[in-house]
């Protein structure tokens, strides 16, 4: 399996520290959100990692050279020239100079998204006959997924606004983490090729809902954390505290 963190943000809510050093290498409690991701994932069983960039690229690069890769096999998805979003930047990183795509399934994960969901346990959720399976929980938020009774993706919802797309359902909040089957890669190749290179993983992933299976997983005992604010730095060295990953 392989796996992408998404690392290439702007990180403008966690101002001043943004401006000087990408969001990846904001550190916590000495560990920087770039490694608790890689760890959280070595020690899953996954080390074959992209990483993308944007905002000071080199101090990313540098960093993962230092650390020789925290022992995996990480590779650089290049986004300086254009920020691509979460759908585009998941298919730039796996679209091979080719044309080929992954043969098989591929976790996507937000570098600022902290959370102790047991890995494994998603990992061996996800089905045959579904597209994808997307962490999501019971918090309050403005925009929620919709979900069917059967769990199936159906729709979203900004409950602020009124603004419903597609169908309405059970509302459940996305925690930045996803599972996808090979065959997403085909359907984001199209969707790009209709839409543009840069666009969203939730725009993607509703655009596909009426004819593919996407299903809400909701962890056990779930706790997670946003780390994209300055003023919650504090708050969320406290909560990795409980999160520093072994070896």
């Amino acid at each position: 399996m392989q796996a992408i963190i998404f690392s290439a943000g702007l990180g403008t809510r966690l101002r001043p520290i943004t401006d000087s050093l990408p969001k990846a290498l904001v550190p916590l409690n000495g560990i920087t959100l770039l490694e608790y991701q890689i760890r959280m994932l070595r020690n899953a069983g996954i080390r074959d990692i992209a990483v993308n960039v944007h905002h000071f690229p080199d101090l990313i690069i540098d960093f993962l050279r230092t650390h020789d890769n925290f022992g995996c096999s990480i590779r650089i998805s290049d986004e300086r020239d254009e920020l691509l979003d979460t759908g585009g930047g998941l298919l730039h990183a796996f679209l091979q100079p080719d044309g080929s795509l992954p043969s098989e399934p591929v976790l996507a994960c937000n570098v600022d998204i902290l959370s102790n969901i047991d890995l494994p346990a998603y990992l061996a959720s996800l089905r045959s006959d579904e597209l994808g399976r997307l962490v999501v929980s019971d918090r309050p938020t403005q925009r929620y997924l919709c979900f069917n009774e059967d769990n199936r993706l159906v729709g979203w919802k900004n409950i602020q606004t009124g603004e419903l797309r597609l169908a309405d359902g059970r509302h459940l909040a996305f925690s930045g983490m996803s599972l996808l089957q090979p065959e997403a890669f085909s359907l984001l190749k199209q969707y790009a090729a209709d839409h543009g290179p840069r666009f969203s993983m939730i725009d993607f992933f509703l655009s596909v809902a009426p004819t593919h299976t996407l299903r809400a997983y909701v962890p056990a005992d779930y706790r997670m954390m946003d780390v994209g604010k300055f003023n919650l730095l504090s708050e969320a060295e406290a909560f990795a505290q409980d999160l520093v990953p072994g070896d």
